[in-house]
């Protein structure tokens, strides 16, 4: 066995899966909301070049207004 084998490398801080490009990001920006029905929901993120393009959708913060 390698070294990088026996000690695989570990990004510190808050890192995520952008959810176009599939690549690791460490600045990762929340795009998606998928609301569960039992549990917490689940936050998709994208890398910052990603975001604009997928826009920012509905977080567990945001009100619905009843119209």
């Amino acid at each position: 066995m390698t070294a990088d084998e026996l000690f695989p490398v570990a990004l510190a801080g808050h890192v995520a899966l952008c959810i176009e490009c599939k690549t690791n990001t460490r600045a990762p920006i929340p795009v998606r909301w998928i609301q569960s029905n039992s549990g917490p929901g689940t936050t998709l993120y994208a890398c910052p070049d990603h975001a604009v393009k997928l826009g920012a959708g509905p977080t567990p913060e945001d009100a619905l207004r009843a119209p």
